[in-house]
């Protein structure tokens, strides 16, 4: 795979799920500083990584002008995951989500333009299709946002874009589709639905199904993920800059179909899943019924070549879960 290589890498939101895989994989060869205030990411998801003399942790909020400086001073590249993610919290808390995905991004954003960053990589959303009917998502025929969460990731994609014509900032967003992978907090009111579903097999308990299940979901291994920032950090060609790209696995997955193969995997851990049912409750308000990439653009710009299909990466996944809920089990 092609590689950030020999850089000063700022990661945003570096101790959160998507962020701690970044800069697990970046360390390797670059030198890498996390800013996170720990709002939703977690220490345990970085600790490992203190003692490596490639890593830096400025612990800090994206809204601070101060902070963002700190972080961001000498950095060839800023991959900004920091946000405050989940459609039900945006419509429980629009305030705070818009304070630290708009006024966060808009932080982070300029402070990279007046430290002279050349290339600013950022996290946007497939919920920014909103209410399009469209399959496969294309990137340029978006519909109207069906959460505040949704409008806030849009609002980045805006700025983002008028940064890179005011002032040739180098941008380019990455609209993931439902990421899943190690780091993915499976608690609290929060939590996505794969590691929620993990936690809840194992434990021999019914996870609740939001509707009947059929709504469908390009389910994207985080290894996925981290391709697509790579090749974003060192894309050439003119013609990818500026540019939003879908980031997923280019599949549709119903949420049934997902149980199914959650308990098939589990199932070679612990055989008592497969007994376990799982309870339907009402849809969620905001939530987009299908969604499926298009992967064309990212592929032919970035090169972008997804790996992990969504049972290759729930062995992985399923493995790494099952030894951290164990092992959560016994401290």
């Amino acid at each position: 795979m092609n590689r950030i290589s020999n850089k000063v890498v700022v990661v945003t939101g570096g101790a959160g799920f998507i962020g701690s895989n970044l800069c697990n994989d970046l360390v390797k060869d670059n030198e890498v500083v996390c800013l996170d205030n720990f709002m939703t990411g977690k220490r345990e998801n970085i600790n490992h990584l203190l003692e490596h003399s490639n890593f830096k942790l400025v612990e800090g909020d994206i809204r601070n002008e101060e902070d963002c400086k700190t972080a961001i001073a000498g950095a060839d590249i800023v991959l900004h995951q920091a946000a405050l993610g989940s459609v039900p919290r945006s419509i429980e808390n629009p305030i705070l989500t818009n304070s630290v995905n708009i006024d966060g991004f808009l932080m982070v954003l300029n402070t990279c333009l007046k430290q002279g960053v050349k290339r600013f990589v950022y996290a946007a959303s497939s919920s920014t299709y909103g209410d399009h009917p469209g399959l496969p998502k294309v990137e340029e025929k978006i519909g109207n946002p069906l959460s505040p969460y949704a409008v806030t990731k849009y609002v980045n994609e805006l700025y983002a874009r008028v940064y890179y014509q005011l002032h040739g900032l180098e941008v380019m967003g990455l609209r993931y589709f439902n990421v899943f992978g190690r780091n993915q907090d499976p608690d609290g009111a929060y939590a996505a639905a794969i590691p929620k579903f993990l936690k809840a097999f194992l434990a021999h308990e019914s996870p609740i199904v939001h509707g009947d299940g059929e709504q469908s979901r390009d389910f994207t291994y985080i290894e996925n993920v981290i391709q697509a920032n790579h090749l974003a950090g060192i894309v050439k060609n003119e013609k990818a800059i500026g540019e939003v790209y879908n980031v997923a696995f280019g599949d549709r997955t119903t949420v049934n179909q997902l149980i199914k193969a959650i308990k098939s995997s589990l199932s070679t851990f612990d055989s008592g899943v497969n007994s376990v049912e799982v309870n339907h409750g009402e849809e969620r308000v905001g939530d987009v019924k299908h969604s499926l990439a298009s992967i064309d653009k990212a592929k032919e710009l970035l090169g972008y070549n997804p790996e992990y299909s969504l049972e290759k990466g729930l062995e992985e996944a399923i493995s790494w879960y099952y030894g951290y809920l164990k092992n959560k089990a016994h401290v």
